[in-house]
Protein backbone atom coordinates (compact mmCIF):
# COMPACT_ATOMS: atom_id res chain seq x y z
CA UNK A 1 0.00 0.00 0.00
CA UNK A 2 1.57 3.04 -0.97
CA UNK A 3 0.47 6.84 0.62
CA UNK A 4 0.52 10.14 -0.68
CA UNK A 5 0.23 13.51 1.62
CA UNK A 6 -0.73 16.61 0.65
CA UNK A 7 -1.15 20.20 3.08
CA UNK A 8 -3.16 22.80 1.53
CA UNK A 9 -3.09 26.59 3.43
CA UNK A 10 -5.61 29.24 2.90
CA UNK A 11 -4.76 32.74 4.24
CA UNK A 12 -7.69 34.54 3.81
CA UNK A 13 -8.55 37.81 5.54
CA UNK A 14 -11.11 36.11 8.35
CA UNK A 15 -9.66 32.91 8.78
CA UNK A 16 -6.44 30.43 7.81
CA UNK A 17 -7.43 27.61 7.41
CA UNK A 18 -5.36 24.14 6.29
CA UNK A 19 -6.27 21.12 5.12
CA UNK A 20 -3.85 17.81 5.28
CA UNK A 21 -5.10 15.01 2.94
CA UNK A 22 -3.79 11.92 1.43
CA UNK A 23 -3.92 9.55 -1.24
CA UNK A 24 -3.39 6.17 -0.18
CA UNK A 25 -3.09 3.32 -2.58
CA UNK A 26 -4.49 -0.08 -2.09
CA UNK A 27 -3.22 -3.39 -3.95
CA UNK A 28 -5.91 -4.20 -5.71
CA UNK A 29 -5.04 -0.34 -7.52
CA UNK A 30 -8.17 1.49 -6.11
CA UNK A 31 -7.25 5.20 -4.63
CA UNK A 32 -8.53 6.80 -1.57
CA UNK A 33 -8.82 10.18 -0.17
CA UNK A 34 -8.99 11.03 2.93
CA UNK A 35 -8.71 14.15 5.16
CA UNK A 36 -5.94 13.30 7.93
CA UNK A 37 -6.48 16.32 10.26
CA UNK A 38 -7.70 20.10 9.60
CA UNK A 39 -6.99 23.38 11.59
CA UNK A 40 -8.26 27.07 11.78
CA UNK A 41 -7.43 30.34 12.81
CA UNK A 42 -8.91 33.96 13.06
CA UNK A 43 -7.33 36.37 10.97
CA UNK A 44 -5.36 38.99 11.67
CA UNK A 45 -3.01 41.38 10.34
CA UNK A 46 -4.21 41.37 6.61
CA UNK A 47 -6.86 43.68 4.89
CA UNK A 48 -8.58 42.96 1.37
CA UNK A 49 -5.81 40.43 1.78
CA UNK A 50 -2.82 42.21 1.89
CA UNK A 51 -0.57 41.49 4.89
CA UNK A 52 -0.33 44.67 6.92
CA UNK A 53 1.28 43.22 10.31
CA UNK A 54 3.43 40.12 9.15
CA UNK A 55 4.07 39.35 12.81
CA UNK A 56 0.48 39.00 13.11
CA UNK A 57 -0.08 36.54 10.07
CA UNK A 58 2.60 34.61 11.82
CA UNK A 59 1.29 34.14 14.56
CA UNK A 60 -2.28 32.89 13.19
CA UNK A 61 -0.26 30.74 10.97
CA UNK A 62 1.29 28.87 13.48
CA UNK A 63 -1.99 28.73 15.35
CA UNK A 64 -3.97 26.91 12.55
CA UNK A 65 -0.98 24.59 11.78
CA UNK A 66 -0.16 23.47 15.02
CA UNK A 67 -4.07 22.57 14.96
CA UNK A 68 -4.23 20.46 11.38
CA UNK A 69 -0.84 18.83 12.93
CA UNK A 70 -2.47 17.54 16.06
CA UNK A 71 -4.87 16.11 14.45
CA UNK A 72 -3.10 14.33 11.56
CA UNK A 73 -0.47 13.36 13.83
CA UNK A 74 1.71 14.74 11.02
CA UNK A 75 4.66 16.84 11.11
CA UNK A 76 3.56 19.62 8.49
CA UNK A 77 7.06 21.06 6.69
CA UNK A 78 5.68 21.41 3.18
CA UNK A 79 2.53 22.90 1.84
CA UNK A 80 0.40 24.64 -1.09
CA UNK A 81 -0.99 27.76 -0.59
CA UNK A 82 -3.43 30.44 -1.95
CA UNK A 83 -3.04 34.06 -3.02
CA UNK A 84 -5.78 36.47 -3.62
CA UNK A 85 -7.06 40.34 -2.10
CA UNK A 86 -7.68 42.57 -4.59
CA UNK A 87 -4.65 42.54 -6.32
CA UNK A 88 -5.58 39.48 -7.71
CA UNK A 89 -6.30 39.86 -11.72
CA UNK A 90 -7.08 38.38 -14.69
CA UNK A 91 -5.79 39.66 -18.18
CA UNK A 92 -7.05 38.15 -21.57
CA UNK A 93 -4.34 38.92 -24.27
CA UNK A 94 -3.73 37.80 -28.09
CA UNK A 95 -0.70 36.89 -29.80
CA UNK A 96 0.32 35.09 -33.14
CA UNK A 97 3.45 33.53 -34.48
CA UNK A 98 4.76 32.23 -37.96
CA UNK A 99 5.52 28.88 -37.67
CA UNK A 100 8.81 27.78 -38.00
CA UNK A 101 9.39 24.57 -39.69
CA UNK A 102 9.55 24.06 -43.44
CA UNK A 103 6.57 21.43 -43.04
CA UNK A 104 4.81 23.64 -41.70
CA UNK A 105 4.11 21.53 -38.52
CA UNK A 106 3.03 23.49 -35.04
CA UNK A 107 5.79 22.02 -32.53
CA UNK A 108 5.50 21.82 -28.66
CA UNK A 109 8.03 25.04 -29.14
CA UNK A 110 5.48 27.25 -31.44
CA UNK A 111 3.34 26.72 -28.86
CA UNK A 112 4.98 27.93 -25.88
CA UNK A 113 6.37 30.95 -28.13
CA UNK A 114 3.02 32.21 -28.98
CA UNK A 115 1.67 32.01 -25.30
CA UNK A 116 4.39 34.26 -24.37
CA UNK A 117 3.95 36.37 -27.28
CA UNK A 118 0.56 37.07 -26.01
CA UNK A 119 2.29 37.56 -22.68
CA UNK A 120 4.53 40.40 -23.96
CA UNK A 121 1.21 42.30 -25.71
CA UNK A 122 0.19 43.05 -22.06
CA UNK A 123 0.70 47.06 -21.85
CA UNK A 124 3.42 47.57 -18.76
CA UNK A 125 1.26 50.14 -17.31
CA UNK A 126 -1.11 46.87 -16.42
CA UNK A 127 1.47 45.04 -15.46
CA UNK A 128 3.65 47.52 -13.09
CA UNK A 129 4.12 45.56 -10.10
CA UNK A 130 2.35 42.71 -10.69
CA UNK A 131 3.73 38.97 -11.22
CA UNK A 132 1.92 36.25 -13.49
CA UNK A 133 1.12 33.62 -11.92
CA UNK A 134 -0.61 31.27 -14.36
CA UNK A 135 -1.16 31.02 -17.98
CA UNK A 136 -3.80 29.84 -19.30
CA UNK A 137 -5.05 29.20 -23.05
CA UNK A 138 -8.30 30.29 -23.77
CA UNK A 139 -8.64 29.04 -27.42
CA UNK A 140 -6.19 28.43 -30.63
CA UNK A 141 -6.43 29.26 -34.37
CA UNK A 142 -4.50 27.42 -37.34
CA UNK A 143 -4.70 29.93 -40.16
CA UNK A 144 -7.62 31.92 -38.52
CA UNK A 145 -9.88 28.92 -38.06
CA UNK A 146 -10.43 28.12 -34.32
CA UNK A 147 -9.02 24.33 -33.35
CA UNK A 148 -9.77 22.14 -30.27
CA UNK A 149 -7.69 20.34 -28.34
CA UNK A 150 -4.29 20.65 -28.76
CA UNK A 151 -1.99 22.36 -31.82
CA UNK A 152 1.16 20.47 -31.60
CA UNK A 153 1.29 18.31 -34.51
CA UNK A 154 -1.37 19.89 -36.67
CA UNK A 155 -0.06 22.10 -39.87
CA UNK A 156 -0.31 25.72 -40.52
CA UNK A 157 1.03 28.84 -41.54
CA UNK A 158 0.07 30.92 -38.22
CA UNK A 159 -0.91 30.35 -34.83
CA UNK A 160 -2.67 32.43 -32.56
CA UNK A 161 -3.97 32.40 -29.48
CA UNK A 162 -6.20 34.24 -26.95
CA UNK A 163 -5.23 33.58 -23.42
CA UNK A 164 -6.53 34.61 -19.67
CA UNK A 165 -2.98 35.46 -17.94
CA UNK A 166 -3.70 35.82 -13.82
CA UNK A 167 -1.64 38.03 -12.17
CA UNK A 168 -1.20 39.20 -8.73
CA UNK A 169 1.09 41.77 -6.82
CA UNK A 170 4.51 41.12 -6.49
CA UNK A 171 4.80 42.24 -3.05
CA UNK A 172 1.82 40.51 -1.69
CA UNK A 173 3.18 37.21 -3.28
CA UNK A 174 6.26 37.70 -1.83
CA UNK A 175 5.24 38.77 1.41
CA UNK A 176 2.58 35.32 2.05
CA UNK A 177 5.54 33.16 0.58
CA UNK A 178 7.65 34.74 3.85
CA UNK A 179 5.20 34.59 6.15
CA UNK A 180 4.60 31.04 5.36
CA UNK A 181 8.28 30.13 5.55
CA UNK A 182 8.95 31.83 8.63
CA UNK A 183 6.95 29.62 10.35
CA UNK A 184 9.20 26.60 9.05
CA UNK A 185 6.86 25.56 6.16
CA UNK A 186 8.52 25.55 2.79
CA UNK A 187 6.24 26.49 0.07
CA UNK A 188 5.79 24.18 -2.72
CA UNK A 189 3.47 26.13 -5.29
CA UNK A 190 1.33 28.76 -5.46
CA UNK A 191 -2.24 29.03 -6.27
CA UNK A 192 -4.89 31.82 -7.53
CA UNK A 193 -7.79 31.44 -4.61
CA UNK A 194 -10.73 31.46 -6.70
CA UNK A 195 -8.99 28.41 -9.25
CA UNK A 196 -8.31 26.39 -5.91
CA UNK A 197 -11.74 26.42 -5.44
CA UNK A 198 -13.11 25.62 -8.60
CA UNK A 199 -11.21 22.51 -8.18
CA UNK A 200 -13.77 20.94 -6.05
CA UNK A 201 -16.76 23.19 -6.55
CA UNK A 202 -17.50 22.62 -9.82
CA UNK A 203 -17.32 19.84 -11.95
CA UNK A 204 -16.51 18.87 -15.42
CA UNK A 205 -20.35 19.39 -16.85
CA UNK A 206 -20.62 22.49 -15.07
CA UNK A 207 -17.29 23.75 -16.41
CA UNK A 208 -18.15 22.65 -20.09
CA UNK A 209 -21.47 23.94 -20.30
CA UNK A 210 -20.47 27.76 -19.06
CA UNK A 211 -20.80 28.66 -15.40
CA UNK A 212 -18.87 31.30 -12.99
CA UNK A 213 -18.17 30.50 -9.61
CA UNK A 214 -18.48 33.47 -7.42
CA UNK A 215 -16.10 33.43 -3.61
CA UNK A 216 -17.96 35.82 -1.08
CA UNK A 217 -15.17 36.29 1.29
CA UNK A 218 -14.73 38.50 4.25
CA UNK A 219 -13.69 41.33 2.19
CA UNK A 220 -13.24 40.64 -1.53
CA UNK A 221 -15.79 38.56 -3.67
CA UNK A 222 -13.61 36.89 -6.25
CA UNK A 223 -14.97 35.71 -9.62
CA UNK A 224 -13.64 32.78 -11.95
CA UNK A 225 -15.72 31.70 -15.08
CA UNK A 226 -15.61 28.64 -17.24
CA UNK A 227 -16.63 27.78 -20.77
CA UNK A 228 -15.13 24.51 -22.88
CA UNK A 229 -13.63 23.27 -19.52
CA UNK A 230 -11.56 26.47 -19.44
CA UNK A 231 -11.30 29.31 -17.37
CA UNK A 232 -11.93 32.43 -19.43
CA UNK A 233 -12.03 35.30 -16.56
CA UNK A 234 -10.80 36.07 -13.13
CA UNK A 235 -12.30 38.78 -11.12
CA UNK A 236 -12.04 40.44 -7.62
CA UNK A 237 -14.50 42.87 -6.20
CA UNK A 238 -13.38 44.74 -2.79
CA UNK A 239 -16.54 44.38 -1.01
CA UNK A 240 -17.57 41.30 0.84
CA UNK A 241 -19.34 39.74 4.36
CA UNK A 242 -17.75 42.31 6.49
CA UNK A 243 -19.58 45.10 4.93
CA UNK A 244 -22.88 43.19 5.46
CA UNK A 245 -22.13 43.20 8.93
CA UNK A 246 -20.74 46.55 9.18
CA UNK A 247 -24.03 47.67 7.71
CA UNK A 248 -26.03 45.39 10.38
CA UNK A 249 -24.17 46.82 12.79
CA UNK A 250 -25.13 50.82 12.00
CA UNK A 251 -28.70 50.07 10.96
CA UNK A 252 -29.45 48.53 14.61
CA UNK A 253 -26.73 50.57 16.35
CA UNK A 254 -25.17 47.49 17.81
CA UNK A 255 -21.29 45.72 18.48
CA UNK A 256 -19.89 43.95 15.44
CA UNK A 257 -19.41 41.09 17.53
CA UNK A 258 -23.82 40.99 18.00
CA UNK A 259 -24.15 42.17 14.22
CA UNK A 260 -21.98 39.33 12.99
CA UNK A 261 -24.10 36.99 15.50
CA UNK A 262 -27.38 38.40 13.68
CA UNK A 263 -26.59 38.17 9.93
CA UNK A 264 -26.01 34.42 10.79
CA UNK A 265 -28.81 33.48 12.47
CA UNK A 266 -26.53 32.68 15.54
CA UNK A 267 -28.51 34.43 17.92
CA UNK A 268 -32.52 34.68 18.45
CA UNK A 269 -33.10 38.16 16.63
CA UNK A 270 -36.72 38.02 15.76
CA UNK A 271 -37.88 39.88 18.46
CA UNK A 272 -35.28 42.07 18.99
CA UNK A 273 -34.42 42.63 15.78
CA UNK A 274 -36.85 42.77 13.10
CA UNK A 275 -36.67 40.13 10.50
CA UNK A 276 -37.80 42.51 7.56
CA UNK A 277 -35.33 45.60 8.40
CA UNK A 278 -32.52 42.38 8.71
CA UNK A 279 -33.70 41.26 5.33
CA UNK A 280 -33.76 44.62 3.56
CA UNK A 281 -30.19 45.61 4.86
CA UNK A 282 -28.74 42.12 3.98
CA UNK A 283 -30.33 42.70 0.55
CA UNK A 284 -29.53 45.66 -0.11
CA UNK A 285 -25.74 44.33 0.02
CA UNK A 286 -26.09 41.67 -1.83
CA UNK A 287 -27.48 43.66 -4.58
CA UNK A 288 -24.19 46.07 -4.41
CA UNK A 289 -22.69 42.60 -4.97
CA UNK A 290 -24.65 41.29 -7.55
CA UNK A 291 -24.73 44.58 -9.76
CA UNK A 292 -20.70 44.17 -9.99
CA UNK A 293 -20.90 40.48 -10.87
CA UNK A 294 -23.65 41.29 -13.71
CA UNK A 295 -21.63 44.27 -14.80
CA UNK A 296 -18.52 41.98 -15.35
CA UNK A 297 -20.60 39.28 -17.14
CA UNK A 298 -21.90 41.89 -19.63
CA UNK A 299 -18.26 43.23 -19.95
CA UNK A 300 -17.70 39.21 -20.98
CA UNK A 301 -20.91 38.97 -23.16
CA UNK A 302 -22.09 36.32 -21.13
CA UNK A 303 -25.04 37.88 -19.16
CA UNK A 304 -27.94 35.72 -19.03
CA UNK A 305 -25.89 33.50 -21.33
CA UNK A 306 -23.88 30.87 -18.70
CA UNK A 307 -25.87 27.48 -19.18
CA UNK A 308 -24.73 26.09 -15.74
CA UNK A 309 -25.53 29.69 -13.90
CA UNK A 310 -24.03 31.00 -10.97
CA UNK A 311 -22.41 28.77 -7.85
CA UNK A 312 -21.53 30.79 -4.73
CA UNK A 313 -18.77 29.34 -2.10
CA UNK A 314 -17.15 30.78 0.29
CA UNK A 315 -18.53 31.76 4.22
CA UNK A 316 -20.81 34.51 2.76
CA UNK A 317 -23.06 31.60 0.60
CA UNK A 318 -24.19 30.63 3.78
CA UNK A 319 -26.69 33.55 4.11
CA UNK A 320 -30.39 32.99 3.66
CA UNK A 321 -31.93 33.88 0.19
CA UNK A 322 -28.86 34.50 -1.44
CA UNK A 323 -29.27 31.95 -4.33
CA UNK A 324 -33.01 33.49 -4.97
CA UNK A 325 -31.20 36.75 -4.54
CA UNK A 326 -29.04 35.45 -7.46
CA UNK A 327 -31.42 34.04 -9.83
CA UNK A 328 -33.56 37.15 -9.97
CA UNK A 329 -30.69 39.45 -9.97
CA UNK A 330 -28.48 37.41 -12.86
CA UNK A 331 -31.59 35.68 -14.40
CA UNK A 332 -29.18 32.62 -14.07
CA UNK A 333 -29.75 29.43 -12.39
CA UNK A 334 -28.20 29.88 -9.22
CA UNK A 335 -27.17 27.23 -6.45
CA UNK A 336 -25.18 26.92 -3.11
CA UNK A 337 -21.93 25.07 -3.79
CA UNK A 338 -20.73 21.76 -1.99
CA UNK A 339 -17.19 20.47 -2.53
CA UNK A 340 -17.16 17.72 -4.78
CA UNK A 341 -14.79 15.23 -2.54
CA UNK A 342 -12.51 13.44 -4.67
CA UNK A 343 -13.10 9.96 -2.48
CA UNK A 344 -14.06 8.86 0.87
CA UNK A 345 -13.39 11.35 3.90
CA UNK A 346 -12.72 11.14 7.49
CA UNK A 347 -13.53 15.11 8.95
CA UNK A 348 -16.26 15.57 6.85
CA UNK A 349 -18.01 18.16 9.44
CA UNK A 350 -15.37 20.31 8.53
CA UNK A 351 -16.02 20.06 4.76
CA UNK A 352 -18.64 23.00 4.22
CA UNK A 353 -17.77 25.52 1.36
CA UNK A 354 -16.01 27.86 3.35
CA UNK A 355 -13.04 24.90 3.57
CA UNK A 356 -13.01 24.63 -0.34
CA UNK A 357 -9.89 26.83 -1.15
CA UNK A 358 -7.68 25.19 1.32
CA UNK A 359 -9.07 21.39 0.53
CA UNK A 360 -9.21 22.47 -3.69
CA UNK A 361 -4.92 23.31 -2.65
CA UNK A 362 -4.81 19.78 -1.34
CA UNK A 363 -6.57 18.07 -3.81
CA UNK A 364 -4.44 20.27 -6.19
CA UNK A 365 -1.20 18.68 -4.68
CA UNK A 366 -2.19 15.68 -3.96
CA UNK A 367 -2.22 15.33 -8.52
CA UNK A 368 0.41 17.55 -8.95
CA UNK A 369 2.10 15.86 -12.01
CA UNK A 370 -1.25 13.75 -12.93
CA UNK A 371 -4.74 14.72 -14.44
CA UNK A 372 -7.02 15.63 -11.15
CA UNK A 373 -10.64 15.84 -11.05
CA UNK A 374 -12.77 18.22 -13.29
CA UNK A 375 -10.00 17.30 -16.51
CA UNK A 376 -7.46 19.85 -15.88
CA UNK A 377 -3.86 18.84 -16.17
CA UNK A 378 -1.21 20.68 -14.17
CA UNK A 379 2.34 20.52 -15.79
CA UNK A 380 5.50 20.12 -12.86
CA UNK A 381 9.52 21.13 -12.82
CA UNK A 382 10.69 19.81 -9.66
CA UNK A 383 13.73 21.53 -10.14
CA UNK A 384 12.21 24.95 -9.49
CA UNK A 385 11.07 25.59 -5.62
CA UNK A 386 7.85 27.17 -6.88
CA UNK A 387 6.40 25.60 -9.43
CA UNK A 388 3.92 28.25 -11.16
CA UNK A 389 0.74 26.67 -12.82
CA UNK A 390 1.12 26.98 -16.50
CA UNK A 391 -1.99 26.15 -18.17
CA UNK A 392 -4.99 24.49 -18.27
CA UNK A 393 -6.02 21.85 -20.75
CA UNK A 394 -8.98 20.41 -21.75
Amino acid sequence: MSQKISVGIDIGTYQIKVVVAENVKSEDGTINTNILGTGFAESKGLRHGYILNTSDVERCLRLAIGQAEKASKIKIKKAYISIGGIGLSGIVSKGFVMISKADSEITDMDVRNVLAEAEEEISQSVMANKRIIHSIPVSYKIDGQIIMGRPAGMHGAKLEVKALFVACLEQHLNDTIRAVENVGVEVIDVMASPLAASLVNLNKTQKIAGCVLANIGSETVSLVMFENNTPISLEVFPIGGSDITNDIALGFRIPIEEAENVKMRKTDSDGQYPKKKLEEIIMARLSDIFDLIEAHLKKMGRSGLLPAGIVLTGGGSSLETIEDMAKASLKLPSKIASINLVSNIKNSKTMDSSWSVSYGLAVWGINNGDDIPNGIKIPTNRKNPFVWFKQFLP
